[in-house]
């Protein structure tokens, strides 16, 4: 009869735990790549076709999304009526012209921003991995025995006027087959649970940014 001991301990433990945490690994990697390739296809230029021919594709610039809008130089002011005054108040209240209104100014700003700082970053981080392994063994054993009795017989008899005769014949045969062993049923199964978050941003990452913001400008349009 087997050990299930034995049984267990043929198992490739390290191929069958080892093959998710490997693609954990992996995956992994290609969420980091994915977020380099997503900051340069989305955040910056691609380099000139003289500097991919030269070979001097180092330097980027950033993509900046220009818009205007309106910016109000000075609010709007009402129309002030006229005032006769009336020297007999205490205290006595002057007379006032009356005031025409001031409409507002505005001017036609346009505002640069790098479109890094409009946009969520994707920093995917796998957070938890947890592998669920079952193993099951079931061992039969198993003992067979089969029986056989046969049993022929033939019968002859001969008769004449003063004499009679008889003769039996009988054939007789056993067997008897054993047959023992044991049946192993094995099943596994194996299940993989992955959650990935939104990791925090670099330190790097956040320091480009924070000088991204700082080049945000707002300057008079043309």
């Amino acid at each position: 009869m087997p050990n299930p001991g034995q049984e267990l301990s043929s198992i490739d433990f390290a191929s069958m735990l080892g093959g998710p945490l490997r693609a954990v690994i992996n995956a992994q990697a290609q969420a980091a790549i994915s977020t380099v390739n997503f900051i340069k296809e989305v955040g910056f230029k691609k380099p000139a076709a003289e500097e991919v021919a030269g070979g001097d594709t180092s330097t980027q610039e950033p993509i900046y999304v220009k818009f205007k809008y309106p910016k109000e130089l000075s609010p709007f002011q009402p129309a002030i009526p006229a005032d006769a005054g009336d020297p007999a108040a205490v205290p006595p209240r002057a007379a006032r012209p009356a005031v025409a209104a001031v409409p507002a100014v505005f001017e036609t700003q346009q505002l640069e921003v790098p479109i890094l700082t409009m946009l969520p970053i994707p920093f995917i981080r796998i957070d938890l991995t947890t592998i669920d392994f079952n193993a099951k063994i079931n061992s039969v054993e198993y003992q067979k025995t089969d029986t056989n009795l046969k049993i022929d017989a033939a019968l002859e008899a001969k008769a004449g006027w003063l004499w009679g005769s008889a003769k039996l014949n009988v054939s007789t045969s056993f067997q008897r087959t054993t047959q023992q062993g044991n049946t192993v049923d094995r099943t596994y199964s194996m299940a993989v649970h992955i959650k990935a978050v939104q990791d925090e941003m670099p330190a790097g990452m956040e320091r480009i940014l924070g000088i991204l913001e700082g080049a945000i400008t707002s300057k008079p349009a043309a």
